[in-house]
Order: C-alpha cells, then structure tokens, then sequence
C-alpha cells in the first residue's frame, strides 16, 4: 500500500469518527445515524471527489478542436511519462491556474483556467502541466480532492451542528451538551483545514520535483510559478476556500486574511521557485 494511500484511509476513517462524534452529540441514536451519513459521505468523497471538484471550479470538458495546443503539450508529456492522458477541461475564471483531480491515473482530469492560456508562454504552460501531471503520476491527486471534499463535509456539518445547539439540539435533558456542540462547531473546520495545509504543502513540493524531472529542467515552472503568483494577488477567483489546497498556486492568495502564512494551503512559492532552480537529475 503506497503512502498517500494509506493517508487517504485514514482521512476518510477520521471523517466517518467525526460525524459519529457529532452524532452522539444528539443523544441516543444520533451517533448510529451519524455513522449512516458517515459512510455515504466517504463514499461519495472517495468515488466522486473529481465530479465535485470539476462541478466547484464550474469547469467545463474542451475538445482537441477547441484547444489544439493544450492536448498536443499534454500529449507529449503523458507519452514521456507513460501513462493515460487525462480528461481536460477549462474553467472560466480569468485568474491563471491549474489543478488535477481523480482517483488515480485512469480516472483523472486536468484543468486549466481561462485566465493562464493567454498569460503563459508554451514553454511556461508546460511546465505547469508537468506539474499537474506528476500529481496524477505520483498517486497524490485522490488524497488532495479527498481532503478537499472532508473539508467541505466539515464545515457543513459544523454549521449544522452550530444551529442545532442554538436552536435546541442537543439540550441536556436529552444527554447532549450544547456547549460543546458549538466548540466543535467551531473546532471541527480548523482541525480540517490544518490537515489539509499539512498535506498540501509537501505534495506540491514532491509535484514541483516530479514535473521538473519531466521536462528535463525546472527553469519553465519557475517562470511559470512567478507569473501566476503576481497574477493571483491581483486577480480574485470565486472558489471554496476547502478546494484551494487543489490549485497550483493559492487562488486566494490576493484575499487579505490575518496569519495568512500560517494557515496557507501551499508553501512559499518563492521557495517552490528557488528549488526549482536548484533543481539537478
């Protein structure tokens, strides 16, 4: 069993026990129906993270004859790396970026945004989906769309919960504690978003790493990398704040948000670039 794969596991088994817990929290029978609502959303999470993922971006599936350059880039590079070529598709927004997403590599798609096709020189564009690529190569895609789509459960369910105590649930005649029904309700949403930093952070390193592998040199991702950052602080992109971690570089990097280096989904980019640079076979 490869190491993303068991960390896949154990983010969906530590998803199922939170609702549990949030279940019991209603009293007798609130943790058996948390444990029915616990394996639907694990499974949904594990079997369709790429549909959400792709309905959350708003993208779209584009043909060879819409985008003949990005189906010959991405052609070429999943020939070198040897594996399937990828569904792609465009999102709409006109901040440049790109994510990967599915279960494995028979089951992925690439998306680009609007915005990165008229900013990036091929050379550039390249590299950035080299980098998706290897995300989808080193089996790390899934766990990243997981976590997207736990965090996204997590917040809902926290809201639910929050509401549930202000409004009665829970009430301790009943066996439940409204006050800690509305810790948790605050709690459980930082608890996801910090698992989902730690897991981000390191796999884009080890993308960064893999696409510079793949294309012989890590000099076009870091061009790349540099004109995506200054794009993304001066242009906002309309996304869930659990799907960001997905995204090459933060889509809400230009949002102003205080400790915004600690609770970021991705590492320095100035680091990434530095790396890159530094990068030898």
């Amino acid at each position: 069993m490869s190491t993303n794969t068991l960390k896949t596991y154990v983010l969906l088994a530590g998803l199922g026990g939170l609702l549990v817990l949030a279940g019991s929290f209603f009293g007798r029978g609130g943790a058996i129906i948390g444990l029915l609502i616990g394996l639907v959303f694990v499974g949904g999470s594990y079997w369709f993270s790429d549909k959400l993922a792709i309905k959350a971006s708003r993208a779209r599936p584009v043909s060879e004859q819409e985008a003949p350059e990005l189906y010959r880039i991405v052609r070429d590079l999943t020939m070198r790396a040897n594996m399937p070529m990828p569904k792609l598709f465009v999102t709409p927004s006109p901040q440049p970026n790109a994510f990967a997403t599915g279960r494995n590599e028979d089951h992925a798609a690439v998306a680009v945004t609007q915005g990165i096709m008229s900013v990036l020189s091929e050379d550039e564009l390249r590299g950035v989906l080299a980098h998706e690529l290897a995300h989808v190569k080193n089996n790390d895609i899934l766990i990243g769309s997981v976590a997207a789509a736990v965090a996204m459960g997590i917040t809902f369910l926290a809201r639910m919960v929050m509401w549930g105590a202000l409004f009665g649930g829970g009430r301790d005649d009943e066996g439940g504690n409204p006050l800690g029904l509305l810790a948790m309700a605050f709690l459980a949403p930082m608890a996801a978003g910090l698992l989902q930093m730690a897991l981000s952070r390191s796999r884009e390193f080890e993308a960064d790493r893999s696409g510079a592998g793949l294309m012989g040199g890590g000099e076009s991702l870091a061009r790349a990398l540099e004109k995506l950052e200054v794009s993304a602080k001066k242009i906002p992109m309309n996304v869930n704040p659990a799907q960001a971690s997905m995204y090459i570089v933060n889509p809400l990097s230009g949002r102003r948000v205080n400790f915004a280096r600690l609770f970021s989904t991705h590492p320095s980019t100035q680091e990434r670039i530095t790396r890159l640079r530094d990068w030898r076979p």
